[in-house]
């Protein structure tokens, strides 16, 4: 099992990366796992969409008690804005949560068929009784720094948009390492590989998009996963994956 230690030492004597391969293998690799990016998405947004129902319906419900709730005076009626504004961190908050869990699923799929292993595609791994607590709590820290970073204007956001990726893809193949030690690699990976992983995540985002809305639009759902992809390569590169075997698997995580 990999170590604190470990893997910041892989960090440090990590090679450079090479933009342009990286981006191909992400290619490759997206035909193989196309389907299960695109089921990934619809999982994410048929668990959300509960979740957003119950906030609008609790806001309606306020309203119709209630119809001046909205303006009081000409002005905004802070008794209406408060839980508004509360509602959408507590979706967000839950988005975060599912988003988190299936994405982490998504690169151990990933890595399946990159390395053609027989296993069977497991979506829902993170939320399972081992690992739930885990993921919420690291869903938990990524959405308060995202949360500090949105408050502190646009270039925070910029920043800790690539350690909070690489968070997802570092859970993903190291579950029993604690959750500060992961938030502690994602940032030191995130620091030395920041540029060539923004570029890998922009210029991929960018593809997906462009390939989707030619695709008549609705194939964005169908692209949106590659945009993911090259953490998956940059994690492989950098720190390295190994086939496990049923005795690596067996084991108890740390909180």
């Amino acid at each position: 099992m990999n170590t604190l230690e470990t893997l910041l030492s892989k960090i440090e004597i990590a090679k450079n990366l090479d933009f342009g391969d990286i981006f191909s293998k992400s290619i490759e690799l997206f035909k193989k796992v196309w389907v299960q990016g695109l089921v990934t998405l619809l999982l994410t947004v048929i668990m959300i969409l509960p979740i957003y129902f119950i906030a609008i319906m609790t806001l309606i419900a306020m309203g119709v008690i209630d119809p001046e709730a909205m303006q009081q005076s000409g002005e905004p009626d802070l008794t209406f804005l408060i839980p508004m504004y509360l509602a959408m961190l507590v979706v967000a908050f839950f988005a975060m949560i599912i988003g988190f869990g299936l994405k982490s699923a998504f690169y151990r799929i990933c890595k399946a068929k990159d390395l053609n292993e027989t296993s069977k595609d497991d979506y829902f791994y993170f939320f399972k009784k081992p690992y739930l607590r885990k993921t919420i709590k690291l869903a938990a820290i990524t959405f308060g720094i995202s949360l500090v970073a949105v408050l502190l204007c646009v270039f925070p956001i910029i920043y800790v948009m690539v350690p909070i990726a690489l968070i997802n893809v570092i859970y993903a193949f190291n579950p029993d390492m604690s959750a500060s030690d992961i938030v502690k690699i994602g940032f030191k990976l995130g620091n030395k590989k920041w540029l060539i992983t923004f570029g890998l995540m922009f210029v991929a985002g960018l593809v997906a998009q462009i390939v989707g809305m030619i695709l008549c639009f609705i194939g964005v759902f169908v692209t949106a996963s590659f945009a993911a992809i090259p953490l998956y390569f940059i994690y492989k590169e950098t720190l390295g994956i190994s086939e496990l075997n049923a005795i690596d698997e067996i084991g108890t995580t740390t909180e």
